[in-house]
């Protein structure tokens, strides 16, 4: 059978066509790209530079962020609230950029949200106990009044566990500061957390690179694919190195302060 020339060219043509679009999309060149890890981790800005790390939480109204206390407020002592953060300095305006990345200033990606308001233990903000350091805050809708959760993806969010074992596989995500970490790309170990053999009541993991900058990085556990962003038991705290972690498990405390922030 002979296949007039005009027929073949246009066919060659065809499949040059889609080869072209599959390599753009594979290597970067066009609109698509990979999809990101940890959609709903990002970088808690206070006066738009790195502070610490947040992650989104699933919520009613899609508009709720876990941290650390430390990150939003001072540490109190003996029944009075702290005047400083944890390293003396001011908390700025503080802002929520999820999925942020990229050297100096670094690119905001699914875009930069304000927090309007934030929930804090008294038992950090008078007395500084470490076991309450963590923090909900409610996040502002954007301009085309859509929430950080529908922006970071459905079934990106992890659902918070108030009640969790100590002994558990979790993966944490943070943001180090710029000198350790000049891409600004999150870190990410998953491992077993145990109970802090120095401290009673917070939890513990073994992992290298969450240095300053960390601070509030999500402990999910139960983490799968796509669709199973796991359940978030804590919150980094702190830690003596890099590699040695801690983190304020959530509690029926922490149920309440999410509960205000879920709110609005």
């Amino acid at each position: 059978m002979n296949v007039p020339l005009k027929a073949v060219l246009t066919a060659v043509a065809a499949v040059v066509a889609v080869l072209a679009v599959l390599s753009l999309d594979t290597f970067g060149g066009g609109p698509a790209r990979p999809p990101r890890a940890f959609p709903a981790v990002g970088v808690l800005m206070a006066d738009g530079e790195h502070w610490c790390t947040a992650s989104v939480v699933d919520s009613p109204k899609g508009n709720v962020v876990a941290t650390a206390a430390h990150c939003v407020s001072p540490a109190g002592e003996d029944g009075e609230p702290g005047e400083v953060a944890h390293d003396g300095l001011a908390i700025g305006k503080l802002s929520f950029a999820p999925g942020f990345t990229g050297e100096g200033a670094g690119e905001r990606p699914l875009g930069v949200w304000k927090v309007s308001s934030v929930h804090v233990d008294d038992r950090w903000r008078l007395y500084g106990e470490d076991t309450a350091d963590y923090a909900f805050l409610t996040v502002e809708p954007d301009a085309s009044g859509r929430t950080v959760q529908q922006v970071v993806g459905a079934g990106e969010a992890p659902e918070p566990d108030w009640d969790s074992a100590e002994d558990r596989e979790v993966t944490v995500v943070g943001y180090p500061e710029e000198e350790h970490n000049p891409e600004n790309r999150p870190v990410s170990c998953t491992t077993r957390s145990s109970a802090d053999e120095d401290e009673e009541g917070m939890l513990y993991i073994n992992c290298p690179g969450f240095w300053t900058g960390t601070s509030g990085s999500p402990w999910m556990a139960d983490r799968g694919g796509k669709g199973r962003p796991g359940r978030l038991i804590a919150v980094l705290s702190g830690g003596d190195t890099d590699a040695d972690s801690t983190a304020a498990p959530l509690d029926e405390g922490a149920r309440a302060l999410y509960e205000a922030a879920a709110r609005g």
